[in-house]
């Protein structure tokens, strides 16, 4: 039987913000990246949101970013090795304690944002990353895009990792993802998503935005909750992906 995580990023409403519909789609989901304070959320709401995951019995992992809350953590920065690898441990270590105080073990971390964008290309910074990542807890598993710098870093230094991939999204030959301001970077039909999620775990292939296939190792699938539409696809994919005998099951 073919497997594969779902994953979504949840927790991150902060203050008398609130962003997502995470009571909802976590039904749905078997890990939860969790904001960590920097680009989004705030203690309440990550200790609300690890109490909401345990309720569930989903699996929880840190969602790091830059220190960028006004431009979400979506914007580039440039930071110094040293840097990077110690905002990813100060995230890390502050969702952690709050999934001490519910009694349940962090299992994975994936970067978010730019953070991630730009450490699927950047060898140094994917680095810097997993090294924080191991030096924290070396049990944790990084969640990273398919075949990226990350996966690449996280297999040099002896790091667990698992290749993540998107349904709603386009890529390139090199197996990026297109820029969200192309025309047909993201894919609105939920049809042709899923089908294209399904070929990516039983086949590992998908058609890049130009029509030309490339590998792809699906262990991992990103989903989106944070409006009802977005929540409506993710219902369609976990029925579909059990139609079609895959099961959904956490990292591990």
């Amino acid at each position: 039987m073919y497997k594969v995580d779902l994953n979504c990023d949840l927790g991150e409403s902060f203050g008398n913000y609130k962003i997502g519909c995470d009571e909802e789609v976590i039904k749905y989901i078997s890990s939860a990246n969790i904001a960590c304070g920097f680009h989004a959320s705030d203690p309440l709401v990550m200790y609300n949101t690890v109490k909401l995951a345990k309720e569930c019995g989903v699996s929880v992992g840190a969602h790091p970013g830059f220190q960028d809350l006004a431009g979400f953590g979506r914007r580039n920065m440039n930071i110094s090795y040293k840097e990077a690898k110690t905002i990813v441990e100060y995230q890390i270590g502050a969702l952690k304690a709050f999934c001490t105080a519910h009694g349940i073990k962090m299992n994975h971390v994936k970067p978010h944002g730019a953070l991630y964008n730009m450490a699927g290309k950047d060898i140094n910074l994917a680095l810097a990353i997993c090294e924080g990542i191991k030096e924290v807890d070396s049990d944790l598993i990084l969640l990273a895009l398919s075949g990226s710098k990350m996966i690449e870093a996280a297999k040099n230094i002896g790091l667990k990792c698992a290749n993540e991939v998107f349904a709603d999204r386009a890529y390139k030959e090199d197996g990026s993802l297109v820029d969200r301001s192309v025309n047909g970077a993201v894919i609105t039909d939920k049809e042709i998503a899923i089908k294209r999620v399904i070929r990516m775990i039983k086949e590992n292939k998908v058609t890049t935005i130009n029509g030309v296939d490339i590998p792809i190792h699906a262990e991992s699938i990103c989903v989106h909750g944070d409006n009802i539409k977005a929540l409506e696809f993710v219902k369609d994919i976990k029925k579909f992906l059990e139609k079609e005998n895959i099961k959904i099951a956490p990292l591990e």
